[in-house]
Order: structure tokens, then C-alpha cells, then sequence
């Protein structure tokens, strides 16, 4: 079936729930279609994810034409308790997603020509 992404197989260490919000962080206009493509998710999984982070606080939008526009909670504390119990917070874990994300994308040292120094 074309849209479908490939199932995963295996555990990963990041959940769907953090993915679909690391790519809100990204583009806060995305479209469902965008964001399920972008997390290889179906556009049905993504709308119960985004039901569910709205539903709890994590996330809300506002309805411009027929575009959506998503806005975080940066401050809400993660839910699982060893999380919740340190105080951390989606901006935190939105950082360190945005960080990953930034050092993917930067060319190494060997493709860009330089050499790497140690």
C-alpha cells in the first residue's frame, strides 16, 4: 500500500510520542502528512499522538485557514517518574534532540576537506 511506511522491527530509544514532537519543534506549521513521512509513521498514528500530547498539556495548536500551527510547552516535565522525579522538561529534551540533529547535519571534517585534528 503506497503512504505506508516500513515497519520498524526491534526496540529504539526514542518513542513515537518524542519523535512527532521533535519534528513539531522543527517546522510548528508541518502537516500530519509531513510529520508521519518525516517520522515513518502512518498520518493516523501521528493524529493520536498529537491527541494524546495535546490532551496532557504538551502541545496545542490554533487553526489559520487550513493550515495548522502547533505551539510546545517548553516547561512541562516529562512524564515517566525517573524523568519527572530530576524536573527534566520537553525543553531539555527538545535540546538535546535539536543538538543530535544539528551535528548530523554539519559535514565531518573529511567532507568538507579539512583534516580532522585530535
Amino acid at each position: 500500500m503506497d503512504g505506508v511506511p516500513e515497519p520498524h522491527r526491534g526496540w529504539t530509544f526514542l518513542t513515537n510520542h518524542a519523535r512527532v514532537l521533535a519534528a513539531i519543534a522543527d517546522d510548528h506549521n508541518a502537516r500530519i502528512r509531513d510529520i508521519a513521512a518525516h517520522c515513518r509513521l502512518t498520518e493516523r498514528a501521528v493524529q493520536k499522538i498529537i491527541a494524546d500530547l495535546e490532551q496532557d498539556g504538551y502541545l496545542s495548536h490554533t487553526r489559520e485557514g487550513r493550515t495548522n500551527t502547533y505551539r510546545i510547552d517548553p516547561s512541562k516535565v516529562l512524564r515517566h517518574p525517573a524523568e519527572a522525579g530530576m524536573g527534566l522538561t520537553v525543553a531539555a529534551l527538545l535540546s538535546l534532540l535539536v543538538q543530535d540533529e544539528a551535528l548530523r547535519s554539519e559535514p565531518s571534517p573529511r567532507q568538507s576537506g579539512q583534516r580532522a585534528t585530535a
